[in-house]
């Protein structure tokens, strides 16, 4: 075994210690009184004692704390499940979240139909609604007026009001800056670097959390499906775009400004086919929905179907049915998201990626180890091969992950010690 170095590196300022140096505010940690109450919400219901050895606090802060959760109308004191009564007295109890302790609006916009929710403090789903979206392309004017309609729905189908609603979290196509609520660029706008969180925010009075979609499905996903116990997974979503999320630690990465992981824009043939960005040779251009249906197009009686949906679902059956243009489509597809999967697991070596997406199910992967063969392109032949789960789902699940962005920011709210 070879000695292992290090290298000093003198930075010439003086400054005693090593490692990053944040901004004041700027630490990543969180209070003990939102690290309870995200103990409580995640386990749904959980007793004292179980609490502070999770936590590895004493049990006097933790009757503290609960205390000013409860007198919050946060949670709540419940019979314990798990707990038999062995002595006279007081039944055995278990702190659980109070469902209706706030609210918060979940909403995808997406290329052509927009899906809305609204859930409680614990996720659960009071309302849910769909709308057709207008022009793939249109002024941020008329993209907020479509807002307004779906949050006005859902209002009206859970019978409550603006002013009940925490927080309004939204996922949309392209490059989004999260902490200022900017789209640099997005398929769905015309007009580029649009403060579209702030812009609604004023129209609505309520506070709102822009990201990126491929963010959004990963929030879904570490919120409410398989990256629940996983500190360390990414996202690869294929549907009329392609793109990439990170969890690390169980926090979602989102680059230096926001902007990062935007796996359909990497280039995988310089010069090459024309993706819906501008540019050439990216990603998406060879697997995304657009871009098989632009294959399908020249090869195939495709163009009389109207919407895109349903000429995927066309083009699925022609390959079903065996023809081979359809299945040479779709074959050729699988060669380009082996590719992408490879470079997430050369990149960031997870224990799991998740491909996410719609017309997963159209692929015809099940005779494909997507890992196996991923792990091919990879310099880690040797070992063993990352996970690589499919998940097909519908159009609501971009707005579940939408709505845990407003639950994160409504918890961190309703938990701030001067609350």
């Amino acid at each position: 075994m070879s000695e292992s170095k290090s290298t000093l590196y003198d930075v010439g300022d003086g400054m005693a210690g090593c490692g990053p140096i944040f901004p004041e505010g700027g630490f990543e940690k969180n209070s003990l009184r939102k690290q309870v109450f995200e103990h409580v919400r995640g386990n749904g219901s959980v007793a004292r004692s179980d609490i502070a050895r999770a936590l590895s606090i004493s049990a006097g802060s933790v009757t503290g704390i609960a205390a000013e959760l409860i007198a919050a109308g946060l949670i709540q004191e419940i019979e314990d499940p798990d707990r038999e009564i062995t002595v006279r007295g007081r039944p055995p109890v278990a702190l659980a979240i109070v469902p209706d302790s706030f609210h918060v609006i979940g909403i995808h916009l997406a290329n052509e139909r927009h899906s809305a929710i609204l859930t409680d403090s614990i996720g659960t789903v009071l309302a849910e609604t769909t709308h057709s979206a207008c022009a793939p392309k249109r002024p941020v004017s008329d993209l907020i007026d479509e807002i307004i309609l779906l949050v006005t729905d859902l209002l009206k189908i859970a019978g409550m009001a603006l002013n009940q609603i925490s927080a309004i979290g939204i996922g949309i196509a392209g490059l989004v800056d999260h902490t200022t609520g900017t789209v640099a660029w997005s398929p769905l706008l015309s007009e580029a670097n649009v403060k579209l969180a702030g812009t609604i925010e004023a129209r609505t009075g309520t506070p709102v959390f822009i990201d990126n979609d491929a963010n959004i499905v990963t929030l879904a996903e570490l919120w409410f499906g398989g990256g629940r116990t996983n500190s360390n997974f990414a996202v690869m979503t294929v549907e009329h775009g392609v793109g990439m999320g990170l969890v690390l630690n169980n926090r979602l990465f989102r680059g230096a400004r926001g902007m990062g992981l935007e796996l359909g824009h990497t280039k995988v043939q310089i010069g090459g086919a024309l993706c819906r960005c501008g540019q050439r040779g990216c990603l998406e251009a060879y697997l995304a929905d657009y871009a098989l249906i632009k294959e399908a197009a020249s090869a195939l009686d495709l163009t009389a179907i109207g919407t895109e949906k349903n000429t995927m679902e066309r083009l699925s059956a022609a390959s079903k049915s065996g023809d081979p243009a359809a299945q040479a489509i779709f074959e050729n597809a699988a060669k380009y998201l082996i590719l992408g999967l490879a470079n997430i697991v050369q990149l960031f070596d997870p224990g799991l990626i998740i491909v996410s997406g719609g017309h997963i199910r159209y692929d015809n992967l099940d005779n494909i180890d997507l890992g196996a063969e991923a792990h091919k392109l990879t310099l880690n032949s040797n070992i063993n091969a990352c996970e690589v789960a499919l998940h097909a789902w519908d159009g609501l699940v971009w707005a579940r992950g939408a709505s845990a962005l407003a639950l994160s920011a409504a918890t961190d709210y309703f938990t701030r010690e001067s609350r």
